[in-house]
């Protein structure tokens, strides 16, 4: 028993000791840092979350994440890629280059206040993905390290590429193509969730485009004869489409909207348009299925005698998962941990887990982090996967959300607007900030992780987009 007794205390000490020189370590500071300017963050993810700007529209929110790194003392290059609200923001010179992803685009027809009741504040967007919050973190993280390196010494360039309309645009994807990642050792990302996990999760390859179809118009009474309806041809690829999911690998998803259908019924339309995405784990399924969609539109119009037209929007891989950085970056969200509800957020919480939609789980969850397993975001799609293609990449995801919610619902605009998404915000932050302290001091870690991203895409990889050589797709969501 006195020997029990005598392991335990000496445990004891030695966890002092240990939490003591923590407590007294750079990075310590640096998180602490970020503790105190937690509200002017959360004022700029605020501001973001009110912009509320489409894909390729978030001037006024790429303008305010440039502008705060200007005056934290970086050089910003903007308008890259030929996209005008993506940007490279730069601090320091040399080796090693870690870069941080961020990105600012809401989702169209997603207006939600900031209330556990589905409430529209008037607007033609939300940000039901959380990328306020994701641009805010990261460019939160890049100015924390940046403080810990001229307070160092510490060598090497610090980089934040402001990322526009990740929802459905791809637009990393022309980033990738101009270049902007070469040279750099490794690339953070995270996002927003419902809980606090790292993981090495892959996600699935997407394709996207808009299917317009001409035909012509005629009184949809007195001369149907001579009228040649759009809507029908679109009907007729959905109706193919349909019939097609019987015969796509299962883990394949195809999804549509009809975003034209004609103006009124008694005319027969002339114009009609549909907006379609193909999914699937690997991107030559992908392809695959795209052809055959093709082939499906095609068949449309000689059943209709109409033509049609494809505009491609957006393709993206699906995600290259690196082990040698997960352990990284997991090793430091559980350091930073996750945090608590105050009786005013357990109130929203508990108010908003009763709506439609939402899963009933343990509000507490948002204490614990979750190392090893499945992202449930992984289900979705994301052009980080085609940056991961080219340089080492890790991501996590934070509780921004109240625990149970979905993205792209009312729930996560609003919680995300709100003092929970601001919470798990600053998780993010100080995780990524950590990470990217441990790279610049490991280079043994980055050369892991190199020697693994050769060897997952093989010796033969080129990088070769699934958008072919197509300008940025920059009115798409008109």
């Amino acid at each position: 028993m006195k020997h029990l007794k005598f392991i335990n205390s000496f445990a004891f000490c030695l966890f002092f000791i240990i939490s003591s020189i923590y407590a007294q370590s750079p990075k310590a500071k640096v998180l602490k840092n970020l503790d105190n300017k937690s509200a002017f963050y959360g004022q700029i993810s605020k501001k973001i979350w009110n912009f509320a700007e489409v894909g390729y529209k978030e001037k006024q929110s790429s303008n305010l994440l440039q502008e705060t790194l200007k005056n934290a003392g970086f050089t910003v290059e903007s308008g890259v890629a030929e996209i005008p609200t993506a940007f490279v923001a730069s601090f320091g010179s040399g080796s090693p280059v870690i870069g941080i992803m961020a990105e600012y685009d809401a989702l169209p027809g997603m207006s939600q206040d900031s209330i556990p009741e589905k409430k529209s504040v008037g607007g033609l967007g939300g940000h039901a993905c959380g990328h306020h919050l994701f641009g805010t973190a990261s460019v939160a993280s890049a100015i924390a390290v940046k403080e810990w390196m001229k307070e160092t010494g510490q060598k090497g360039t610090i980089k934040v590429y402001g990322c526009p309309a990740e929802e459905g645009g791809s637009g990393k994807v022309y980033m990738v193509r101009a270049g902007l990642f070469n040279g750099v050792d490794a690339m953070l990302h995270w996002h927003p969730n419902d809980e606090n996990t790292v993981a090495s999760t892959s996600s699935l390859a997407n394709k996207a485009g808009k299917f317009r179809f001409y035909g012509l118009a005629s009184h949809a009474a007195a001369s149907p004869e001579m009228g040649r309806s759009a809507l029908d041809a679109v009907e007729a690829m959905n109706y193919m489409a349909n019939l097609m999911r019987e015969h796509v690998p299962s883990s394949t998803r195809i999804h549509y909207v009809i975003t034209n259908g004609g103006k009124a019924p008694n005319i027969v339309p002339d114009f009609a348009e549909v907006y379609y995405y193909v999914r699937s784990p690997k991107r030559d399924v992908v392809k695959d299925v795209w052809s055959r969609i093709e082939k499906a539109a095609e068949g449309a119009t000689l059943g209709t005698s109409t033509r049609y037209e494809v505009e491609l929007i957006g393709g993206v891989y699906e995600v290259l998962p690196n082990d040698a950085l997960v352990k990284v970056m997991g090793d430091n969200l559980k350091q930073v941990g996750g945090y608590s509800l105050d009786a005013k957020e357990m109130e929203f919480a508990k108010t908003i887990q009763q709506t439609p939609g939402m899963q009933k789980v343990d509000l507490n969850s948002t204490q614990q982090t979750y190392l090893g397993r499945p992202d449930p975001s992984g289900g979705g799609s994301t052009d980080v996967a085609d940056v991961s293609w080219t340089v080492p990449t890790v991501g996590l995801g934070t509780a921004t959300w109240v625990p149970g919610t979905s993205a792209h619902s009312w729930q996560a605009v609003a919680a995300g607007g709100m003092s929970i998404g601001k919470k798990g915000m600053m998780v993010a932050a100080k995780t990524i900030a950590s990470t990217a302290i441990d790279l610049f001091q490991s280079p043994e870690v980055l050369k892991k992780a190199k020697e693994e991203l050769d060897s997952r895409r093989g010796p033969d990889f080129k990088y070769e987009s699934l958008l072919g050589n197509r300008k940025p797709a920059l009115n798409y969501r008109d």
